[in-house]
């Protein structure tokens, strides 16, 4: 699994992130989402391997509240959903 996810990540552009989080209702300001693009692309091994340990809350003064209210509720979505395959 991992090595699919390192393979993903490898390829993901901004313009993926900014539509993933537009399918969500999610509308990231410019800053909002060079932000998270490159927290994905630096962090994504640690979150991987201990996705339970990632707090994060601690990046909620890196969006508007409304944003981060719906970022933390995709999160623990998709958490909830992969924590078994990680």
């Amino acid at each position: 699994m991992y090595n699919i996810i390192e393979l993903y990540i490898n390829k993901l552009r901004k313009e993926d992130v900014a539509n993933f989080a537009i399918s969500k209702g999610v509308y990231l300001s410019n800053e909002e989402l060079n932000f998270t693009y490159d927290f994905i692309k630096k962090n994504w091994k640690d979150i991987v391997k201990n996705p339970s340990l990632f707090e994060i809350d601690r990046y909620k003064n890196k969006y508007t509240p409304e944003n981060f209210i719906k970022i933390k509720k995709v999160f623990q979505e998709y958490f909830q959903k992969f924590r078994n395959y990680l």
